[in-house]
């Protein structure tokens, strides 16, 4: 079976994780970025071609684009490359707006070619555990869930790039740190009826347009109720990214900075056991961020492709996703 032939728009910090698995599970044929010397180290290392131009890289010899542009250019990207003829797995948010998803979908839909997003974190062993625990109904009726996000982005995180930050093309603090979290929330527990909360940008006035902490409290639809807390404002490194959840039978809380242990379980019944190793945390130099299963997203895209199985993670969740938050920004206004 020939190897799925596999191109990248956007070759920053994130498209070299997303080269290195494209060499275990495919071929890295062709790179594109607005400045090109990026794409062009990423060609030197795994012999694809670099681009300068989208035109010319949305005419190469592709199967499936990886989108992992700035978050607010995922949506025109994405749509480009189905209409080029490509499947396309899309960066986390999947966009910063749920029509421009929605778009997205119905381009997928009349293109008929796969659309995948990225979640990568669904993936944590303690996370997928969990999952499993839950909907089992071991953990009985949930109660309330706490969400926190308590990590660091300096300045220099900020200033050294031409699009953190910004309203256009970055969204808001939610989008690009913790829309992962939001994700596990909704895929976990469920939606959401009702939210309030209030947001403030306290240590980052002079280099990000929006805020870099806030409060929520929420309603599911289930009658949980939740909180979310979050900021990047812990001193010096990431803190904690965490999920408590308490139910009738038991309570469990995920933690670590990346929501990697599990630090505490009181269960009626069984108690999970030891986890199976997860993979470590993304390197960024000065920061960190969510733990790198973007092996296991790969596996899923050929699986796709080539065996007929299912997408882990489909277009209309990425929208509901974004959808939420969304709504959260609307609700801290």
């Amino acid at each position: 079976m020939d190897k799925i032939k596999f191109g990248i728009i956007g070759c920053g910090r994130i498209a070299q994780r997303h080269a290195g698995h494209i060499a275990n599970f495919g071929e890295l044929v062709s790179l594109h970025d607005v400045k090109v010397e990026k794409a062009k180290i990423l060609s030197d290392s795994y012999q694809g071609i670099a681009y300068s131009k989208t035109e010319e890289f949305m005419n190469s010899n592709m199967d499936v684009v990886a989108v992992c542009s700035p978050n607010g250019l995922h949506a025109a990207h994405t749509i480009q490359a189905l209409k080029a003829g490509y499947h396309v797995i899309c960066e986390k948010p999947m966009a910063i707006s749920s029509s421009d998803c929605a778009e997205m979908i119905q381009t997928a839909d009349q293109a008929n070619k796969k659309l995948f997003v990225v979640k990568q974190n669904r993936y944590n062993p303690a996370i997928a555990v969990m999952k499993e625990k839950l909907d089992a109904g071991d953990l009985g009726r949930i109660y309330s869930v706490q969400l926190n996000c308590f990590w660091n982005r300096n300045f220099d995180y900020y200033t050294k790039s031409d699009w953190k930050g910004t309203d256009k093309l970055d969204g808001g603090t939610l989008f690009t740190q913790f829309s992962h979290f939001i994700d596990l929330l909704y895929w976990m527990v469920g939606d959401i009826e009702e939210m309030n909360g209030m947001k403030a940008n306290f240590a980052h006035k002079e280099v990000i347009d929006f805020e870099d902490t806030g409060v929520l409290s929420l309603k599911f639809t289930s009658g949980a109720l939740g909180t979310i807390n979050y900021t990047v404002n812990s001193h010096a490194k990431n803190m904690e990214g965490s999920i408590t959840f308490f139910g009738e039978k038991g309570t469990v809380k995920i933690g670590g900075q990346y929501l990697n242990k599990l630090d505490y379980q009181s269960w009626e019944g069984e108690e999970i056991g030891e986890l199976p190793p997860g993979n470590p945390a993304n390197q960024y130099g000065e920061y960190q961020g969510s733990m790198s299963n973007h092996d296991k997203v790969y596996q899923n895209v050929v699986e796709v492709l080539q065996n007929n199985g299912e997408i882990a993670t489909t277009g209309d969740e990425g929208m509901k996703v974004v959808a939420m938050i969304e709504r959260m920004y609307q609700t801290m206004n």
